[in-house]
């Protein structure tokens, strides 16, 4: 239920903080007063669309917080522990911000989230029914998601099982569907990736191997320059004929300066350096001899590598600027391949498998349609009670069915679902959404209410002048029922109808007036005598008689007692 509701800078509401109780709340005053403006607010906690036309001129944002506590193992706190939106304490906080540039900021307890998360949350803490709320009655595509939500449990797994098939009956349809109209273009995508797989597996790419064959193909460009520099090193380390070489000749000065080393350190030094020298050098001899025994000339392998190379630059202008390119690409394309390979390989039962689903859909389907059909004989007989209540005793409400012909199979079932009525004995039943009257769809609407608030898990429902256009004894029927509801769950409701606002058990009177050249919206919770003198006004008009005085204090004695009967046949 909603426990408190604070409201700053929205509209023509200045500061304006309430708490609300269980049961039934009435909101009244005058045409004007800003008594749907406070029911704007808890929309816009509920995820409504927002918008800086709510800013209270010459403020920055318009700031609404709402706190809600919900039965434990609610509706809303499954959703928060799925959002994992922590609620430890049992209470949530739904807070929404609104700039004056149409920036939106939503919290719920302390966390950021989008519109349409706290969309999410908001829709299973208030439902809001507004004067023209029941316009959904006037939709027929809506029908069948009411009969459904009044169904319960057992159509909700035979839909959603339903819709798991027909979710795969229409993936292999889709298949198909493109395998018959683009087969060509199937075959031709197939002979391309066959090729292209083909072209790069037998090229045998290694990673680096460009890089490699371009060192090779550099030695063998210059192995004459290579050899003569490799002839000269080693001439001029080892000697030619009778001249020393420097490997000769170092070793020649080690052996002077080892005599001497045990004379002065630095000649001990120096003899070490020698040796270090000596030894370097003498590696160096060696693999400059090595590489000379290493190095030949082979033509043969120089245009080997020269095709080589350009095999691997035809596949990088193909595939990829570099190797690992191709083989990322021949990775991918190896696998679409494979696919492709394995759906022709499943082609010749394609077509079976889309029959076996569509079998399955119409089994499922019929399953579902025949729970909906018991579903929709126990919603008629619950409406025309409901109907009695609200003295319309003789309408006829009747839920109808149909088969499409032409649209193959739906997402939601078998059938076609539209409310019918009748509001008169000897004339035809029709759509609803075709004959009935403001009057008849709001009474419609509450009986559908009254008949899902239980079921619905919904905490708080706001009607907001939903008894427009009516009067006498449907008004107080109207009021009875609203009140029957507030049983089940927190009931705020706007009215201007006194038999409604004699019901209530919790009374708010909401006025505006002028402060500083600034119009403000203020709410004032009504004691037992300030209720008689609201509900006389909302009787007489402006000027309150006595016989007004006397009516309203009948109207609340009336009230008490209704509510009185109802809570002992709640009870029984």
């Amino acid at each position: 239920m909603l426990q408190e509701l604070s409201i700053k800078n929205f509209a023509i509401i200045d500061q304006l903080d309430v708490t609300f109780k269980r049961g039934m709340t009435v909101l009244t005053g005058e045409t004007g007063a800003g008594k749907s403006i406070i029911i704007d607010a808890v929309g816009l906690l509920a995820g409504g669309r927002g918008s800086a036309n709510f800013v209270r001129t010459g403020t920055d944002k318009a700031i609404i917080q709402g706190s809600f506590t919900f039965p434990d193992g609610g509706t809303t706190y499954r959703v928060l522990d799925e959002l994992g939106i922590d609620h430890d304490d049992g209470s949530v906080i739904l807070q929404r911000e609104i700039h004056q540039n149409g920036r939106n900021t939503c919290r719920v307890n302390g966390m950021l989230v989008n519109t349409n998360t706290l969309k999410r949350i908001g829709e299973t803490a208030v439902d809001i029914h507004g004067q023209n709320e029941h316009q959904e009655l006037m939709q027929p595509e809506k029908h069948l998601g009411m009969l459904d939500e009044f169904a319960g449990d057992k159509v909700a797994k035979l839909r959603a099982r339903y819709q798991t098939i027909y979710q795969r009956y229409t993936q292999l349809q889709s298949t198909l569907e493109n395998r018959r109209t683009n087969e060509k273009e199937w075959a031709q995508h197939l002979d391309m990736l066959k090729f292209q797989v083909n072209e790069i597996e037998s090229a045998n790419l290694q990673p680096g191997e460009e890089d490699d064959l371009i060192a090779e193909r550099e030695r063998l460009d210059n192995y004459q320059k290579i050899n003569d520099a490799l002839q000269r090193s080693q001439m001029t380390l080892t000697g030619e004929d009778a001249t020393p070489g420097v490997n000769d000749q170092l070793s020649s000065a080690l052996q002077a300066m080892q005599g001497i080393a045990d004379f002065d350190p630095a000649f001990k030094q120096i003899s070490a350096s020698l040796e270090t020298a000596y030894y370097a050098l003498t590696d160096a001899v060696g693999d400059v001899s090595s590489q000379l025994d290493l190095l030949e000339w082979d033509e043969g392998r120089l245009d080997e590598i020269e095709q080589r190379l350009d095999v691997i630059n035809q596949l990088k202008r193909k595939y990829g600027d570099s190797e690992s390119q191709v083989l990322k690409y021949f990775d991918k394309i190896a696998a679409e391949l494979k696919q492709m390979q394995t759906t022709d390989a499943q082609a010749d039962d394609l077509e079976e498998q889309v029959a076996t689903q569509e079998t399955k859909l119409h089994e499922v389907g019929e399953q579902l349609s025949e729970a909906r059909h018991h579903a929709a004989e126990k919603l008629e007989r619950a409406i025309h009670g409901e109907l009695g209540d609200l003295y319309m005793a003789k309408t006829v409400f009747a839920v109808r069915f149909s088969r499409p012909k032409n649209e193959g199979l739906l997402s939601t079932g078998l059938d076609h679902v539209e409310f019918y009525l009748r509001t008169n004995p000897g004339e035809d039943m029709r759509p609803l959404a075709k004959i009935a009257s403001g009057g008849e769809l709001s009474r419609i609407m509450l009986a559908l209410k009254t008949i899902f608030s239980e079921s619905q898990g919904i905490t708080s429902i706001i009607f907001d002048e939903v008894d427009t256009g009516v009067s006498g004894r449907v008004a107080q029927a109207i009021a009875e029922k609203i009140s029957g509801i507030a049983r089940a769950s927190q009931v705020l409701c706007i009215t201007h109808l006194p038999q409604v606002a004699a019901m209530a058990d919790h009374h708010y009177f909401i006025a505006k007036q002028i402060v500083g050249e600034r119009t403000e919206t203020s709410l004032t919770r009504l004691n037992a005598d300030a209720r008689i003198d609201e509900i006389a006004r909302m009787s007489a008009g402006t000027q309150v008689t006595k016989l007004a005085l006397e009516h309203a204090s009948e109207l609340l004695a009336l009230a008490d007692e209704t509510k009185q009967q109802q809570a002992n046949k709640q009870n029984k």
